[in-house]
């Protein structure tokens, strides 16, 4: 059931950016790149968001996302473990249950992926993916005897997630658009989202100042243009995804937050 698996994705970016494959991207000929830094204070460990999915007036499921900091390093450097997953609830895990799982262990500093995995069950339909990448080196091996040239920091499908809520937004202009480049299905591509000015919103009886966002949609893909998709991200330092919808052929789809703790700033909750 597609409508069931967009929204899941959801949360989990692939229905916050959409795929274009029109642009390029250069790769760097160097044989050890040096490894970026990036400043911020968007995310911290500990931090743990929680979602309610639902399918036009019907809970459909649930989703979180939690931040861990792990002991050991890689190449030298701090990592975060970042697990994403949803799951269906209710009538739905009835007849087309989902246990979706993703991981990425992120590089602290460069806010880049070491390691990606994604086990996906929906509906008896299975993926497993480990994508193991050589940040140093340009290159992501695919678990699978494949290895590909990529650019230094490219992200993953979860990691895009963490990355986006270190960009600055504070300058951006209505109809701005922010490219982020991943690693998905064995593909480069170029996840984009149209900046389109700053709201008061509701959510789970709450008021938020929150950033409003549409993917930059393939047509006829998913969904049938760019306003069939709105994201909602808190106006404040933490940039969490506070509500989701989506238009569908037949229906829609919304994810909102209902709980979230451990974050790194104050969030910009409407008294």
């Amino acid at each position: 059931m597609k409508t069931l698996k967009i929204l899941f994705a959801v949360i989990l970016l692939s229905a916050f950016f959409a795929f274009n494959q029109q642009d390029e991207v250069l790769i760097s000929e160097e044989n050890s790149p040096t490894l970026r830094t990036i400043k911020h204070n968007a995310f911290q460990a500990g931090e743990k968001l929680e979602y309610r999915l639902h399918y036009g007036v019907i809970g459909a499921g649930t989703a979180k996302m939690e931040v861990h900091k792990m002991d050991k390093k890689i190449a030298g450097r701090e990592v975060y473990h970042m697990v994403g997953t949803g799951r269906s609830k209710g009538a739905f895990d009835w007849f087309f249950k989902v246990r979706d799982t993703y991981e990425t262990y992120m590089d602290v500093e460069g806010v880049f992926p070491w390691l990606f995995v994604r086990n996906v069950n929906e509906g008896g339909y299975e993926i497993h993916q480990t994508y193991k990448f050589a940040q140093n080196k340009n290159k992501v091996d695919n678990g699978k005897g494949k290895t590909f040239e990529i650019p230094l920091g490219v992200q993953d499908m979860l990691s895009s997630f963490y990355y986006a809520r270190t960009i600055d937004f504070s300058s951006a202009k209505k109809n701005e658009i922010f490219t982020i480049w991943s690693f998905v299905d064995d593909e480069l591509w170029p996840l984009k989202i149209r900046y389109m000015g700053r709201y008061t919103i509701r959510v789970s009886g709450k008021k938020y100042k929150a950033m409003k966002f549409h993917p930059v949609v393939q047509e006829g893909r998913l969904f049938e243009n760019e306003e069939d998709v709105t994201v909602w991200v808190s106006d404040d330092g933490n940039k969490i995804p506070l509500l989701a919808e989506g238009k569908v052929l037949i229906g829609s789809v919304k994810m909102e937050l209902t709980n979230y703790s451990g974050l790194a700033n104050p969030i910009a909750k409407v008294e």
